[in-house]
């Protein structure tokens, strides 16, 4: 008797959506992209114009995954499901994102926030494959985290804001007022590229290894991590973004989360924070998983 062969794996669409540029990849998977190009985003009109002229160049596709900056209705029995909320994007709120390109495509469409995405690809694939739960962060233009459970995305009546909340301030860092438009100095107001720029003039990379911002940082994201590791008692933080990139800034974290915890978790500092293993693709891997879980 004649064994069956194995079925082709579908091809598969993934869009990583952010707030500067949308990158876009069509294959079998993250790990068998058979094209991929980075477009700058615009209003929405122009950017899902040039999204869409993409994916029809890959005829066959099984599904689009989404993962998107927000914030962003990913209830699927909400009336907006697919849209992106209240943002500061200039023409963005109130965008069907996911609407428009599954009317012009007709494909099933994934979709949650960026951060989301990448979270679950670096739960299923990356850093925290070991992890029970897990939290992946991103440290950029914001700072937004993704919270994976039992091989699950996390959330409720919406998607963690973990950039929102408020970090302990030390006694001799209280003039800088933040530069969140809507909490000041909230982690993401604090630590964020713009609010280190809103506040030293440079990115965090050009700064002097011995300036003052470097350990301010290093501290805020220590007391973030402190606080995901007593609400959640995660097996694994992943940081990631482009303020990540900062030479030190890793290491500095986990030392001062480690000073800071006063020897009180199961889990070490050392142990539980962690560098992504996808970057700097753990969004689009996440998008397409979006895409192959509708499968």
């Amino acid at each position: 008797m004649r064994s069956a062969m194995p079925a082709e794996a579908p091809l598969l669409g993934a869009i990583e959506a952010g707030g500067t540029k949308f990158v876009l990849g069509a294959g079998t998977g993250a790990d068998a992209i058979v094209d991929q190009v980075q477009i700058p985003t615009r209003d929405p009109e122009t950017t899902l114009a040039e999204t869409i002229a993409f994916f029809r160049r890959h005829p066959g596709l099984a599904a689009i995954g989404i993962g998107s900056f927000g914030p962003l209705e990913r209830n699927r029995d909400a009336a907006k499901w697919g849209h992106i909320l209240a943002t500061p994007k200039p023409g963005w709120s109130d965008c069907d994102l996911a609407g428009a390109i599954a009317r012009a495509l007709g494909v099933p469409i994934g979709f949650d926030t960026d951060v989301n995405a990448a979270a679950l690809a670096e739960a299923r694939l990356g850093a925290a494959r070991d992890a029970k739960v897990s939290v992946y962060v991103t440290i950029g233009t914001g700072i937004g985290g993704g919270v994976m459970a039992d091989g699950r995305i996390v959330g409720g009546s919406g998607h963690p804001e973990l950039g929102h909340m408020r970090p302990r301030r030390g006694p001799d860092d209280a003039d800088f007022a933040g530069h969140c438009p809507f909490h000041g100095d909230c982690l993401e107001g604090l630590a964020s590229g713009p609010a280190i720029i809103a506040r030293w003039g440079q990115s965090l990379s050009h700064l002097a290894p011995d300036h003052e911002a470097h350990g301010l940082i290093a501290g805020y994201l220590a007391e973030m991590c402190n606080s995901l590791r007593a609400a959640l008692a995660p097996d694994a933080i992943v940081l990631g973004g482009g303020v990540m990139g900062t030479p030190g800034l890793f290491e500095r974290i986990v030392a001062q989360a480690a000073a800071r915890d006063g020897g009180y978790f199961a889990l070490s500092a050392e142990r539980v924070i962690r560098r992504p293993a996808l970057a700097p693709i753990s969004g689009l891997a996440g998008a397409f998983l979006l895409a192959a879980d509708l499968l």
